[in-house]
């Protein structure tokens, strides 16, 4: 079975860093990733890989038209199933709160901790074996 994780993130090189940073992992087949390049994209996608391949969903907060904490409620809403991880240059406490009082189970600040989110990505694969 393939799972994915969704990038939601406006700026195209975050595609080619993430690509970059899990060449392994993708080239091993532990995982796919899938791109969104606006929350409105990121909503339809979303909705297109079906339960349960899509198992993690890494978003920017800032964005625009739609931001991700505005995203943030509506896909929870859609897909409760998904874990969503918010990412954001600016992780002051109010963003945090906001983040999670609307459904994150994180917040990561940029430049991102890639051996973090690796470990965030092997837990999730590990409750979708």
């Amino acid at each position: 079975m393939n799972v994915y994780i969704l990038v939601v993130d406006d700026e195209p090189d975050v595609e080619v860093l993430f690509r970059q940073q899990f060449r392994r992992d993708l080239r091993a087949g532990r995982f796919l990733m899938a791109f969104a390049p606006s929350a409105t994209a990121a909503l339809a996608r979303a909705a297109e890989l079906a339960d349960p391949t899509l198992i993690l969903v890494l978003s920017d907060i800032n964005m625009p038209g739609m931001s991700g904490l505005e995203m943030l409620p509506e896909l929870r809403a859609r897909r409760p199933d998904v874990p969503v991880i918010m990412i954001t240059a600016y992780g002051d406490a109010d963003t945090r709160r906001k983040a999670i009082e609307r459904g994150a189970v994180a917040l990561l600040t940029k430049p991102l901790d890639f051996a973090l989110l690796r470990h965030e990505i092997d837990s999730r694969l590990g409750q979708a074996a």
